[in-house]
């Protein structure tokens, strides 16, 4: 009987692949040639998998939940951007409390992520993103019922409460490294940038237009005991409900993938020698290996990129009004449009990826990031700037360098972790880059304010300057030991 079944798949031009989930990734990244099965005494089939190539992914619903959990997890700090500073305000909060708010969201990723990473590897991601979706939920819970509360303490306690429950960044793209090819991995964690991305740039719009509806029905808000629909706390509820269906998808359709010591010992011992006796030679006096140092540098990039799109997110609009003369909503609209370009880039990096390496797309975008703060040296505090000036420069910063730049560096750091657990180190690397959304952004405030931005723009170029350096003079260093 199964032989016959066999042979009609035979005839068909394939064999079903057994335990697809289990041995997906070996035999992605093992072997593109057919394998031959004897059938009885005297029958050779030519076995070849429908289920899978070696450029797909080996989950493709469990790959949709993470973009999932990736937009809800940055789409609470874009949808509810609108509504922060108005809320902060009528709590009787200042600018200095509108300045913890923002960095308590990116404070709670930084001390969550590795422990999250390493939840993901012990205890299997399902418990991990159920538990983090439910700590983003009540935390959207605690923003609804802070105009009602009327203490800022209480909103900047909400806001650090969402960036823990979306402190899994880390997890996303380890789950992503589990299930996509080696030579793919780049495109796939391209598409997860994207909707990362989308979340905090788009989603905006989104917000505003809740905002604006329930200004319009002040007079007929709707109120169930402490629950109460208004312009601040209906984004929030808006957000409540998007965490549900996220938690809901991962309870029916995620299907885990548990790790097993003995399969990855396997997939250890296929690194080629020459890499792994790369990895383990000493570097730096004798500190660390190559592998240690080659990881600390990709957390280095990772600062560097995310850094340098934070500080035009500190003082982008402030430039536009200043320097430039451009309208709050006209500043918004310029930065959100190249904002959504930079989303379709991010979405054609598997076409990039096969013109130009990892290495080359990080020197690409960071010289990209460097050109577009050069542009707006020498603005300085005049509105008779032309136009032209500020939009190239953003361009140049939300549509090019930062989403190829910053997706190579992701890119290339899943790669040399290779085929050792993610999760953990996956953790480091995004605690690494919200650590960078609030340096950054607080010393851009404090450098333009008292020197002013060219003093700021000269410092950025001076860092995006040895970025490349470095990325040049270990790039084969990087590379081989990401192969």
């Amino acid at each position: 009987m199964n032989n016959q079944i066999i042979e009609e798949n035979a005839a068909n031009g394939y064999v079903r692949m057994e335990n697809a989930g289990v041995k997906n990734e070996e035999e992605n990244e093992e072997s593109a040639i057919p394998n031959i099965h004897s059938v009885g005494s005297n029958v050779s089939v030519l076995s070849t998998t429908t289920a899978l190539t070696v450029d797909e992914i080996a989950d493709p619903l469990g790959f949709f939940i993470m973009c999932c959990v990736v937009w809800i997890g940055d789409m609470a700090r874009g949808i509810l951007f609108p509504t922060l500073w108005p809320l902060m305000k009528s709590l009787g909060g200042t600018e200095v409390y509108q300045g913890y708010a923002v960095a308590a969201f990116s404070f709670g990723r930084i001390i969550v992520s590795p422990i999250f990473g390493t939840w993901s590897i012990n205890k299997g991601y399902t418990k991990t993103l159920l538990t983090s979706c439910s700590i983003l939920l009540i935390g959207t819970l605690f923003y609804a019922q802070a105009p009602i509360l009327g203490s800022p303490y209480f909103l900047i306690l909400a806001q650090a409460t969402m960036g823990v429950g979306s402190g899994t960044l880390g997890v996303t793209r380890a789950f992503v490294a589990d299930v996509t090819p080696h030579r793919n991995r780049t495109k796939y964690l391209s598409w997860l940038t994207a909707v990362q991305f989308a979340g905090f740039t788009v989603t905006p719009i989104l917000g505003s237009f809740i905002t604006e509806w329930f200004k319009n029905e002040e007079d007929d808000y709707f109120q169930l005991g402490i629950f109460i629909l208004s312009p601040y706390s209906a984004p929030a509820y808006f957000m409540t409900i998007m965490c549900a269906g996220v938690i809901t998808l991962i309870l029916v359709y995620f299907k885990d993938r548990p790790r097993e010591p003995a399969i990855d010992a396997k997939r250890m011992k296929r690194t080629p020698s020459e890499v792994i006796e790369l990895s383990n030679e000493r570097t730096f006096f004798s500190l660390m290996n190559y592998y240690e140092a080659a990881l600390l540098g990709c957390m280095a990039l990772n600062v560097v990129t995310k850094g340098s799109i934070g500080s035009f997110e500190t003082l982008g609009v402030v430039i536009a009004n200043d320097s430039f003369g451009i309208e709050n909503t006209q500043a918004g609209f310029i930065i959100g449009t190249c904002g959504l370009i930079g989303v379709f880039v991010l979405l054609s990096m598997g076409h990039i990826a096969i013109f130009l390496s990892d290495i080359q797309m990080i020197v690409f975008g960071t010289f990209v990031l460097l050109v577009g703060n050069f542009i707006l040296i020498g603005v300085e505090k005049q509105d008779d700037n032309p136009t032209w000036r500020y939009i190239i420069s953003i361009f140049m910063v939300y549509s090019l360098g930062y989403p190829i730049g910053h997706t190579a560096v992701i890119g290339l750091f899943s790669k040399i972790v290779g085929r050792r657990p993610q999760g953990t180190l996956q953790g480091m690397f995004a605690s690494a880059g919200s650590l960078a959304r609030i340096i950054f952004p607080i010393t851009s405030g404090y450098i333009s304010h008292y020197f002013g931005t060219t003093s700021l723009f000269i410092l950025i170029i001076s860092v995006l300057v040895l970025t490349i350096i470095f990325t040049l003079s270990f790039g084969k260093v990087l590379i081989k030991l990401s192969s």
